[in-house]
């Protein structure tokens, strides 16, 4: 990525409130769910959630934006309802593990639009959650 890729990774990430790196190509901002003591088989199982942006149009600056959120099932709806106020696609809502404790949810999501403007309206939907 070009220099003002990264500062705009950086920035990306400060939004969120994660921590910003790069991954084939694109920006990723990760956040460890450290509020979650998850188990998986009764074993230690770090939760992250992160969020992306690549394919970024220099000219007009907008790019694909993807999310991956981990959330506690109590936190799912709530999630949601800011995600899709704001334009915000929900591509999918699952489920991963088997055995694990608590019950995770995963919450899947997409838009086309600048990277700056995705990680304002992630803020304001990962406030909704317990931390």
């Amino acid at each position: 990525m070009a220099i003002n890729d990264d500062l705009l990774c950086q920035q990306f990430a400060r939004i969120i409130g994660g921590q910003a790196g790069f991954a084939g190509g694109k920006c990723v901002a990760t956040i460890n769910r450290d509020d979650i003591e998850a188990t998986i088989l009764g074993k230690r199982f770090r939760v992250t959630t992160s969020f992306s942006f690549e394919s970024r149009d220099n000219k007009i600056g907008r790019a694909l934006c993807l999310g991956r959120a981990a959330l506690l099932q109590k936190e799912v709806n709530d999630f949601i309802l800011v995600i899709r106020n704001q334009g915000i696609t929900v591509s999918s809502i699952h489920h991963e593990w088997l055995f694990e404790k608590p019950r995770l949810i995963y919450v899947n999501i997409e838009a086309v639009e600048e990277p700056l403007v995705f990680a304002k309206k992630v803020k304001r939907a990962l406030t909704t959650i317990s931390n």
